[in-house]
């Protein structure tokens, strides 16, 4: 059995294909390629020609994919960088303009259930939550280095932690005393730093705390502004864009960049969500919202369209 087979289960693909509307002949981009589950059924349902560039830095993840989807041969094209630079790898692979881009802003299957990996608490490994290993950054690092206040902020900005600044504090008192470089570690930091009462009970006390920390060594949203703002340059008009979203500050960015931009009519003025027998096969996919738009025949610096409500 191939290593993908139980590694990766793409969310929403029924709802992918039927929003991007692929064709033979067309040219898209699937700006997470992972280990390739939504890319596979692109190329599937624009056969016999229709091509897939595929953004991936995750090396190993880059990798499995290449293998997975050979059988395509060059109607796929994988390209070793981050979703962000679209704008600028597209035209150095000799592409102007697309048929149609996909984001899936997930964390794969590869990443949270390789431990050595540090994205999750449930097997002990370094703190490292890189997507790409050759950033400098690691979570490790941020956890050395930044202020009480500085921490803080990134649990409560990025991971709607409410006992931020409880959690902060006794991270920073912690290592004072030990260097905090394990999964491990750092999760029974934040459980001891909240009173029992406080602690979820349908999750563990460290999950936003982690979810913030990948979002922050990633620089996830920053990277989520840049493409919303660079993608209709390489969208023509009548392409669409579909991104999956799976907490509520992606989700927000991309309503109010849809909205706000003139170079994009919504879709989906609501966005659409996973239905009960996907949520019952593939758990992770219970918190993913899809939302499309079309690229317009307006130029994006022309002013702003009425917001839309979803």
């Amino acid at each position: 059995m191939r290593p993908w087979a139980d590694l990766h289960v793409p969310v929403l693909a029924a709802e992918v294909i039927s929003y991007l509307q692929p064709v033979s002949g067309g040219l898209y981009v699937d700006g997470t390629l992972g280990l390739g589950g939504h890319t596979e059924g692109i190329l599937k349902a624009a056969a016999p020609d229709g091509r897939v560039i595929g953004f991936e830095w995750d090396e190993q993840a880059a990798g499995l994919a290449a293998e997975r989807l050979a059988t395509f041969g060059r109607r796929l094209t994988i390209i070793r960088t981050s979703y962000a630079d679209l704008a600028a790898a597209l035209p150095k692979a000799g592409i102007e303009t697309v048929d149609g881009l996909l984001l899936d802003l997930g964390v794969s299957s590869l990443q949270l259930d390789r431990g050595e990996r540090g994205f999750s608490f449930q097997a002990d490994a370094p703190l490292d939550m890189r997507m790409d290993v050759r950033q400098p950054v690691t979570a490790a690092q941020l956890i050395r280095r930044l202020s009480k206040e500085q921490l803080a902020d990134i649990f409560y900005n990025y991971g709607e932690e409410r006992q931020a600044r409880r959690i902060a504090a006794h991270i920073v008192k912690a290592r004072e005393e030990r260097a905090v470089e394990t999964t491990r570690q750092l999760a029974e930091i934040v459980a001891a730093a909240v009173p029992r009462k406080f602690h979820p009970r349908k999750r563990h006390m460290a999950t936003r705390v982690f979810q913030a920390l990948r979002i922050a060594v990633n620089r996830e949203l920053d990277n989520l502004v840049r493409v919303l703002a660079d993608a209709p340059s390489v969208l023509r008009p009548g392409a669409r864009m579909c991104v999956i979203t799976f907490h509520s500050l992606e989700d927000r960015i991309v309503k109010q960049a849809f909205a706000a931009n003139p170079a994009y009519a919504v879709v989906t003025r609501h966005p659409v969500e996973p239905l009960p027998d996907e949520v019952k096969a593939n758990p992770r996919s219970r918190s993913a919202k899809l939302r499309v738009a079309v690229r317009t025949e307006r130029d994006g610096n022309e002013g702003l369209s009425p917001a839309g409500s979803g």
